[in-house]
């Protein structure tokens, strides 16, 4: 086994009091004091997220927008400068590789954040995909770190942090998806309105050096708008609630995008791409919903969805009580025949049937 991997603000984690689990070979902060609170705070304030472990391709040349219309799904020649887009990276035979954001940095220069335990099996497919283009493909995960700022308290605190300069965009003017370039105390800053928690907010990407004093100064500007630092756990119900899917739960190497609801990020009529003759989906496939149910007991990744007979009919893929619902949530793969809104099935929940409802994703929204 390889030892286990830090992000370049351990040592910020471990003032902090921060508990660590192992995420994807990562040892990352999984709380610092309260699961809710944490969650809470997002959802009333701001949280402040290390997000470093996350991989960072870089793709350069003149045929940089026709390779990734080649490498993804989506067709990426369209993104502007200046905006993001979310993408997938799909295998041969349809099945996703990884879930991805894509930044259009100049005409012929994109970044590419990728999931940390899917960086060396997405750098090796963009590698592959890039014979028969004029382009560069750079890793360059270990350069760089990531802070996520999430809540409604966001722009007020990147606004307030002392250090931030040159602004390319006015914050009042940045829109979701977009981002900016600035400088951090002279070093160059990245900032994306963009994030993973369903709530308004900002990814920071600073040089892995810089990341120490950055965080510190997030931590200084948001202290009176009520922010805190935030762990995994956090993290996860709050995705959950916004109904994002997460690599290895909602998505994986067999899962086809049509089965995750993410059919729409295909553009099926590109000339080419990877993973084009694969991307059909049987018609008994099974499909992505989203479960509600009353009382405390949620229904975990593994538990049976079955009908009231017991009738397997479909497997969770991520569930919690959600602490903004006060009931639990779960997202669950069933079969098609059983996946339209409002049908009523039950989760297994060790040996107990618990009634459940088939819902409209997401279960949370934020307020404008």
């Amino acid at each position: 086994m390889s030892d286990p991997r830090y992000t370049p603000l351990r040592a910020q984690h471990e003032a902090l009091g921060a508990s660590f689990t192992d995420f994807g070979g990562w040892q990352m902060p999984v709380r610092y004091t309260s699961d809710l609170a944490e969650h809470h705070a997002v959802r009333q304030a701001a949280g402040l997220f290390d997000i470093s472990h996350m991989a960072e391709f870089l793709i350069e040349g003149e045929q940089s927008a026709a390779f990734l219309d080649y490498a993804l799904a989506g067709r990426l020649s369209a993104l502007p400068i200046g905006k993001a887009k979310y993408s997938l990276l799909l295998a041969e035979d349809g099945g996703i590789i990884d879930d991805v954001i894509v930044y259009r940095l100049a005409d012929e220069r994109f970044l590419v954040i990728a999931n940390a335990g899917n960086r060396a099996p997405a750098a090796e497919a963009f590698s592959a995909r890039t014979s028969d283009f004029a382009v560069t493909f750079a890793d360059a995960s270990d350069e760089y770190a990531l802070l996520a700022v999430q809540g409604p308290a966001s722009e007020a605190i990147v606004a307030a942090i002392d250090g931030i300069d040159d602004v390319s965009t006015p914050w009042a003017e940045q829109k979701y998806y977009a981002w900016a370039d600035a400088t951090f105390r002279g070093s160059p800053l990245l900032i994306a309105r963009t994030g993973y928690t369903g709530e308004d907010g900002f990814e920071l990407m600073v040089r892995a050096d810089d990341a120490p004093a950055l965080w510190e100064s997030v931590i200084t500007a948001g202290a009176p708008h009520g922010l805190v630092p935030a762990g995994l756990a956090a993290r996860d119900t709050l995705r959950l609630e916004a109904g994002m899917p997460l690599y290895g739960h909602e998505l994986s190497r067999d899962t086809k995008p049509a089965q995750a609801g993410l059919g729409r990020v295909v553009v099926a009529d590109k000339e080419r791409f990877v993973g084009q003759s694969g991307v059909a989906v049987a018609s008994d496939a099974p499909v992505l919903v989203g479960l509600v149910a009353e009382g405390k007991r949620a229904g975990r990744a593994g538990y049976a969805v079955v009908a009231e007979d017991g009738t397997v009919l479909g497997e969770v893929t991520s569930g919690a009580l959600s602490p903004t619902l006060g009931h639990p949530i779960a997202m669950a793969y069933v079969e098609p025949g059983h996946a339209e809104n409002g049908t009523q099935l039950f989760l297994d929940v060790r040996g107990t049937k618990i009634p459940a409802t088939v819902s409209a994703l997401p279960f949370y929204r934020r307020m404008k």
